[in-house]
């Protein structure tokens, strides 16, 4: 059985904790919140014991084993660092963490302490995207890729009336390519690995952070081209697309419908059926890492992350994108 204390009580965090209901090896032990009355509520909704408001005493106690963080990805690199210090196992929200110097220097202390630290980004982990990876070779030579994960933010009705939420502060990391556009980059660069060139438009809010934007990605025999926005909705599908065929995808980041159309007109759909929570994968795999004392995991690897923060960073110069973290680099 593994011990977790959550940081954070947003949505994303319900879902964490739903998703890992009826787990053989998963318990949640403590909360951390900022407000004591919003952990309170929160613990009492999913009967957590502990609920901790400084994370010091909370990454001190014995209460837990491991700690799944979803707090602003400004945040990351120093709560994961304090937990893992405490020789705490952690699972972190994407982005791992602001740009690529705070990813290593996490990855550095995981090394040092001996504990499992992993990107929580589900994607990777889901039996359909894992039918991707199984059937490209179908494709013959691939050359293209499109993606897209365009979704209108709830919050953006509060910025156009003037408001800026958590989700457009730059101070916080965010913005539509490290909230959402890192849902293409991380799973193309796991597919394909990092390209040789890459071009980054984007549109800047006037909060600082991009609302929306797109990636060209140069390999030496394709081009992957990514779509993302939080200031707008799409509903096309992804395709990857090959010399002998193409692949539609109804979802990238979350595929759960997949057909080969090949040259001649014909039709397979490769897609299985998954009635399982999108973030159950992910949540299994870092149980098995910490059971079998694995402090890396062999699908999100740490070069995985460090390579998709290169990335990311890169992006934003394009873009000129750039927040009070970057002062650290």
């Amino acid at each position: 059985m593994i011990r977790f204390a959550v940081i954070g009580t947003n949505w994303i965090t319900d879902r964490f904790l739903q998703s890992a209901e009826g787990m053989d090896d998963f318990t949640c032990t403590a909360v951390y919140s900022r407000s004591a009355e919003k952990g309170q509520a929160f613990a009492q909704k999913y009967g957590i014991k502990t609920v901790f408001t400084d994370l010091h005493q909370m990454a001190a106690s014995d209460q837990f084993d491991a700690v799944y963080i979803a707090s602003p990805n400004a945040l990351h690199q120093e709560q994961a660092i304090l937990m893992m210090e405490h020789k705490k196992h952690v699972l972190c929200e994407k982005p791992l963490a602001s740009h690529r110097k705070e990813a290593e220097q996490m990855i550095a202390t995981a090394k040092k302490h001996q504990v499992c630290l992993m990107e929580a980004m589900k994607t990777t982990f889901l039996p359909n995207f894992i039918q991707i990876k199984k059937h490209l070779t179908q494709l013959g030579p691939v050359r293209k890729v499109v993606a897209h994960y365009c979704k209108y933010s709830s919050r953006y009705n509060a910025y156009r009336n003037g408001d800026i939420p958590n989700a457009f502060k730059p101070e916080l990391s965010n913005g539509s390519l490290m909230d959402i556009g890192v849902y293409l980059v991380y799973p193309i660069i796991y597919l394909f690995g990092l390209p040789n060139q890459m071009t980054a438009v984007g549109y800047k809010l006037s909060s600082g952070v991009d609302g929306n934007g797109s990636l060209l990605l140069q390999y030496d025999q394709h081009q992957a081209l990514l779509f993302h926005s939080k200031i707008s909705t799409s509903h096309l599908p992804a395709e990857i697309q090959g010399e002998d065929a193409t692949m539609v995808i109804d979802q990238f980041h979350r595929p759960s419908r997949i057909k080969i159309h090949d040259r001649h007109g014909n039709q397979k759909d490769i897609s299985l059926k998954d009635d399982r929570p999108a973030m159950y994968y992910e949540i299994d795999h870092f149980i098995k890492c910490i059971q079998q004392k694995k402090w890396q995991s062999s699908i999100n690897t740490f070069a995985l992350s460090v390579q998709t923060m290169s990335v990311m960073d890169e992006a934003r110069r394009q873009m000129g994108i750039v927040y009070p973290a970057d002062r650290e680099k």
